[in-house]
């Protein structure tokens, strides 16, 4: 039995979603190429591929008909990071943001405006659960 296609970005596959959110619209051809000029070399084939899995995950849409597709995000960085973000709370914290502060911040010394900020957001979200 075939396990079902995971709606969770790869690493892979979300460097290449950092290009299309850079970028904007571009083909495989020029993904691999932006990536090759970052120290990232992969072949054509598997950024064709990353591009075609993204677009069956509804990460990508093509832009027309003719090939070699275009390929454009259609979803942006805030709205997959915030999706990411919350589920990480939920799986590592049991959604507890409070917790995630803890561990981001660890032994850090806060100045008091970064304190102030971190407690006015803790505040607001209690108003919010409520």
């Amino acid at each position: 039995m075939n396990r079902p296609a995971a709606e969770a970005l790869t690493q892979r596959e979300l460097e290449v979603m950092h290009l299309f959110w850079a970028e904007g619209e571009l083909t495989a051809q020029a993904a691999r190429d932006r990536l090759e000029s970052t120290g990232r070399s992969l072949t054509y084939t598997t950024v064709a591929t990353l591009c075609r899995i993204l677009w069956e995950k509804g990460f990508l849409d093509r832009v027309g008909e003719l090939r070699p597709f275009t390929f454009k995000p259609t979803k942006s960085f805030d709205e997959v990071s915030g999706h990411l973000v919350h589920e990480m709370i939920q799986r590592v914290f049991q959604g507890s943001r409070e917790q995630l502060l803890v561990q981001i911040i660890g032994g850090q010394k806060l100045s008091a405006k970064k304190q102030a900020l971190l407690e006015q957001l803790l505040v607001d979200d209690e108003g919010d659960s409520q």
